[in-house]
């Protein structure tokens, strides 16, 4: 596999971006591939948390390792602490990350599929926010992830003031009271798509049952799997904490319809 840093140009956000992509490549330790298997190449892009940036999944997990004998490329972008939103003062990361970062990724790495049924989304906390947000207001993933989401639908979210102040949130979403029912909820964002009748993507999540987010989680998969979702909702005893996201990433990995081989002892 190969590790890339792709330093690139936003026109949406007007600024340098980098972005981290894992890309499968013909070596000795997978001697079975051929060219042909590195085309139309399944992705899953990886979304960070609010103390993360693009390059976190590879310093915390075992992703890479993981992912060395499946041919899948990662695309690990990052919103800085804008929560995959369009924010108030002016910064569109979410119009930078679900319509503009997928052409970048067309031109910059054309063997990745533009199938809808090989784009995958997935992310942790704030991430899994952001995946279940992007999945639901586009057709573009078949397979969205969230490990520990921050699943917010309510201006009074747990954790909310002891992460950040209000000025900070009201740069974000706007008006908190007017939050229910906005382009942010994504309660809302789920409605709308299975109102429209189209293809609803397939939905993981996995909460820590000492987690500070678990009745969050409860709460909004219910309202999410009541709209006709296929939802796999697992929990078990854990934290907010890397420990059990490095775990159940290779979970999110044996969900997702990849084939994915677990590793072998190799050098």
């Amino acid at each position: 596999m190969a590790l890339l840093q792709v330093n690139y140009y936003s026109q949406t956000l007007g600024m340098d971006r980098v972005m981290n992509v894992i890309l499968p490549e013909l070596s000795d330790h997978n001697p079975s591939w051929t060219a042909a298997d590195l085309q139309d190449i399944p992705v899953l892009y990886l979304l960070h948390g609010m103390s993360g940036d693009q390059a976190v999944w590879t310093r915390r997990t075992s992703i890479e390792r993981l992912v060395r004998q499946t041919p899948i490329a990662i695309v690990m972008p990052s919103t800085d602490l804008a929560w995959y939103t369009n924010t108030q003062y002016g910064m569109n990361y979410f119009d930078a990350l679900v319509d503009e970062l997928p052409k970048k990724i067309a031109t910059l790495f054309p063997q990745i599929s533009k199938k809808r049924d090989k784009n995958f989304i997935a992310g942790l906390s704030m991430g899994g926010y952001g995946a279940f947000k992007m999945a639901f207001s586009n057709q573009q993933f078949s397979y969205a992830a969230s490990l520990s989401g921050a699943l917010i639908g309510d201006p009074n979210f747990p954790g909310r003031d002891a992460w950040q102040n209000d000025a900070y949130w009201q740069g974000i979403f706007g008006n908190l009271t007017k939050f229910p029912g906005s382009e942010n909820d994504i309660i809302k964002l789920a409605q709308q798509q299975s109102f429209r009748k189209q293809p609803l993507p397939k939905l993981y999540a996995w909460i820590g049952e000492q987690d500070f987010l678990f009745e969050n989680n409860q709460q909004t998969i219910s309202q999410i799997k009541a709209l006709g979702y296929d939802v796999t909702f697992e929990t078990s005893p854990g934290e907010h904490d890397w420990y059990y996201w490095d775990k159940k990433i290779e979970r999110i990995l044996e969900w997702l319809p990849i084939n994915y081989k677990k590793e072998k002892r190799l050098s």
